[in-house]
Order: structure tokens, then sequence, then C-alpha cells
């Protein structure tokens, strides 16, 4: 078991980074394809299904994969533990698959799934499944230190994928139910090579043993205790997700679905890099938990994240400033009516960077309780906002369509991350006010970077044809310039001290000489 602790966790970090890295350039081809390929209703489809489906797998999971992402860091050598949840999780993909089955007997599903075919539900709610397995696993890997090998197993994942989107593309074979086997064939593969790394690692993972009826009572109990703050949480946050997403298919219909998947996503690209810091944040508070180490849990806190954040500002706030050369680029015209709501959501990935990185420390401390009730309050608020938004004018709504949703997920999130970030200051004994001043300074700077790069490029040659490509990478270059100019004179925006910037160019300089 010596394997499980070799990595540290900068060399974790930085391995999930480089798959991160990867898994952008690869997810930016595959997107770009897949949009092109399917266009905006066909996207829209696929986009409200899987959503759905991601919904009800969240909402029965109920919180236990996160506790057993944090209990299996602290106990890596209990091996009865990954077996008790292996038939959980069959048990949730079984009731997924009921749940789509008794639903045409009664004819709901034409009012829960409104204009789509049985088949695509049929295939969403598989992918659902194992979309859910895959997340666990990963997680798997990093409880039990294997996240260098399982990174390597996701970057042959993602280029894999990618060579087999563009053989649909260029076949004119990428339309719904292709894409959906395709998603099948790509997570399979990741769940055969993670099992394989685990086994290859000495761990055991025989799941057709039997374990006692005393051990299982005592896993479903010591789960419960720890997730059954969340159940609340997660049936809420299941109806609510749902509610928001029928809302906009069943008052905007299958092109504003697609537009709003659209803009979802190309936030999500900006939350690749630290999104992967998440589970690894999560087990190094943890075990400091467990030590009772609240000095390291708060120094690990103020050290990542607003370095963290500031990354996700420094894609964030460019993109939102290039949304429409951004649409180009992946969309192309079909998806020009996207751009308000590619500029709203591109600032959405800066509040998921606080909400994961502030709420791993709540449930590594088990702050379960806190978190649900901080979740359900604004989860609860958001629906009249939501219905407010999206609704036909003679409903009393706006008719904002996937624009109406945009505003409420970034308004709303900001709210509640910062209720977070509060409580998670009491705790572990920071300044709260400098972290909400170092939130909206970071954005205003980059924003501002980028109006002035993108509007002097724009002067300087045309943003249409073959040329919107090379004007996005050169306002890249220069807003990379600049935001690298800002940081050196002000580190506080990386939540850096001067003498961390000077320790970092000195690094450079001895790596430079080594070149």
């Amino acid at each position: 078991m010596e394997t499980m602790r070799a990595d540290s966790l900068k060399k974790r970090y930085l391995f999930k980074v480089a798959t991160s890295l990867v898994g952008m350039v690869c997810s930016f081809v595959t997107y770009a394809l897949i949009l092109r390929g399917l266009g905006p209703k066909a996207y829209g489809d696929f986009n409200f299904l899987t959503g759905f489906f991601t919904q009800i797998v969240g909402f029965l999971d109920m919180g236990t994969s996160l506790g057993f992402y944090t209990k299996l860091s602290q106990r890596p050598q209990e091996s009865s533990m990954v077996q008790f949840y292996f038939w959980f999780a069959m048990a949730v993909s079984l009731a997924v698959m009921i749940f789509v089955v008794l639903t045409q007997p009664f004819s709901t599903h034409q009012w829960i799934w409104p204009g789509q075919q049985m088949l695509y539900v049929y295939l969403a709610a598989l992918w659902g499944i194992l979309m859910w397995f895959n997340q666990v696993l990963i997680q798997m890997g990093d409880a039990y230190g294997l996240t260098v090998v399982t990174e390597v197993g996701r970057m042959l994942q993602r280029v894999i994928g990618l060579i087999l989107i563009v053989i649909l593309f260029w076949l004119h074979e990428l339309q719904l139910t292709n894409l959906f086997l395709y998603n099948y064939f790509i997570f399979a593969f990741l769940i055969i090579i993670i099992l394989w790394i685990m086994r290859k690692s000495n761990l055991s993972l025989r799941f057709n043993i039997i374990i006692s009826l005393n051990q299982v009572r005592a896993y479903i109990k010591e789960f419960y205790e720890y997730s059954h703050p969340l159940l609340t949480y997660a049936l809420i946050g299941a109806l609510v997700g749902i509610f928001d997403r029928w809302m906009l298919q069943y008052c905007a219909g299958s092109i504003e679905q697609g537009f709003y998947g659209f803009s979802y996503q190309i936030g999500a690209f900006c939350f690749l890099i630290t999104g992967a810091m998440t589970p690894l944040l999560t087990r190094e508070f943890a075990i400091a938990f467990a030590q009772k180490d609240l000095s390291l849990m708060s120094t690990l806190f103020r050290r990542y994240i607003p370095l963290l954040y500031s990354v996700v500002a420094y894609f964030s706030c460019f993109l939102a400033v290039q949304a429409h050369k951004v649409i180009y680029i992946f969309g192309g015209r079909n998806f020009s009516g996207a751009y308000s709501v590619v500029v709203i959501m591109a600032l959405y990935p800066l509040l998921q960077t606080y909400g994961q990185l502030s709420g791993s420390v709540f449930f590594a401390t088990g702050q379960t309780r806190l978190y649900r009730n901080i979740g359900v309050a604004f989860m609860l608020l958001g629906v009249p906002v939501t219905y407010f938004l999206i609704a036909h004018r003679d409903s009393g709504g706006l008719d904002a369509g996937a624009t109406g949703l945009a505003v409420k997920m970034v308004l709303l999130q900001f709210i509640a991350v910062n209720v977070m970030t509060y409580f998670n200051s009491r705790l572990l004994r920071f300044r709260y006010w400098r972290y909400l001043g170092h939130q909206i300074g970071c954005v205003g700077c980059f924003l501002a970077l980028a109006v002035i790069v993108t509007l002097g490029v724009d002067k300087m040659m045309l943003s249409s044809g073959d040329k919107v490509i090379f004007g996005f990478l050169l306002a890249g270059a220069l807003y990379t310039l600049a935001v690298g100019v800002l940081i050196y004179f002000q580190p506080a925006l990386l939540g850096l001290h001067r003498k961390d910037m000077e320790s970092l160019v000195q690094l450079v300089r001895e790596k430079w000489r080594l070149i």
C-alpha cells in the first residue's frame, strides 16, 4: 500500500492539471465537432435529457459518494467499504432504470420529457449511470493516492475520444444515437483502465465475496450519519435542477436549451483545471481535520483558494469579452443567438471554484448539516426566480429563455458561495472581507484588460471569416502578457505575496538556464 502515499499533493495536482490541459484541447475540438454535427435543436435535446438524469442520479447518490471518498481517504485499506459501495451503486442504477420504465404505462413520459423520444430517454438514463460510475472510480483513485496513473488513463481516454469524434464527423455519422454510443464507449474505456490500475496496485477489488450482515448495518449507519443531512439537499437539488431545465424546455424549446447547454459547457472549460484540485484538497482537508490540525486547513485554504480562483478568472473574463468569436469558432452561425448566455455563463466557473473548494471544507469536517441548510435555502429561493425569468409574459414572467436561466444561476451562486465562505472564515479564522474583495477586484482587473486588448485587436483587423481564429489567438496572447505583467506588480491578485512572486521568477530563471 506504499503506492498510496508515494505521490505528493503537488505532484498529484500537476498531473491533474496536465490531464485537464490535454482534456481541454481535446474537448475544444470534440465539442466544436459535436455542436456543428448536431446543431442547436439536437444538442438541446441531448443536453436536456442528460442533465435530467444527472440530477436524478445525483439525488439517489444523496451525497454518499462524497462520504465514500472522504472515508476511503482516511481508511484506504478497508476493502469491505468498497464492496459495500459497489452494491449500493448497483441498487442506484437499477432504481433509475425502473423509474424510466414505469413512466411509460401511465404516459407520464410525455409530460416529464416534453417533445422527446423514449429511445433517447433510455439512452440518457444509461449515460447518467455510467457518468456517475466514472466519477466514483476517479475519486477512488484519488483516495488511494493513485492520481498520477489514473490521470494518465484519463489523458488516453480523451485522446481516443477525440479520434472517434473526428471519424464520426468525417463520415457524417455524428447524430444523436451515435453520440450516446460514443459516450458509452469512452466511459467503459476509463472504467476498465481504472480498475486495471487498482488491481496492478495490489488493491482488493473482489465484489463477489460476502460481507457480514453486521458490516452492512455498520456501513449503512455510518453513511447515513454522514449523508442524511444531505438527503433533503439532494432531493431539493434534483427537483430544482430538473425544474430549471424543464421550465426552459417547456417555455423556450430545444433551441434555447441548446444555447444554454452550449454556454454552460463553454464555462465548464474554464473549470477543468481548478476542478481537478477539488478532490485532492478535500482529501487533504479530511486528513488534517482527522488530525485536529485546523491550522493546516487554514493554510491550505489561504494558499489555494485565491490562487485557483484567479486562474479561472483569467480564462473566464477573456471568454466573456470574446463571446462572439467563441461562438463562431465552436458552434458556428447556428449558435449566434447564444451570445448573451455565453457572456453571463462564462463567469459561472468562478463561482463553481469557490463553491466546490469551500464546500470541500464542509464535507471534510462533517458539517454536512450546515452545508445542506445553506444550499437548500438558495435552491428554494431560486424556484420563483427561475419562474419569473423564464415563464411567458402572459403568465407573469419575463420570457428571457436561456439568458434568464443564466442570470439566475450566476446571481444566486454568487450569494450562496459567499455565505459558505463566511462560515469557513469563522471555522478557519481568516478575514472574510479580504476574500470577497479579492473575488471582485480580480475579476474587475482581468475584465478591464480583456476589453482593452479585444478593442485594440478588433481595430487592427476584421473579425470575420478566417481572421476570427487568428484574432482570437492574438488577443489571447496579448491578454496573457498583460495579465502576467499585472500579476508581477500586483501578486495579491493571485493571493500571493511579493516574496512568493520573487521566488517564482527566480525558479523560472534557473530552469531557463538549464535548457
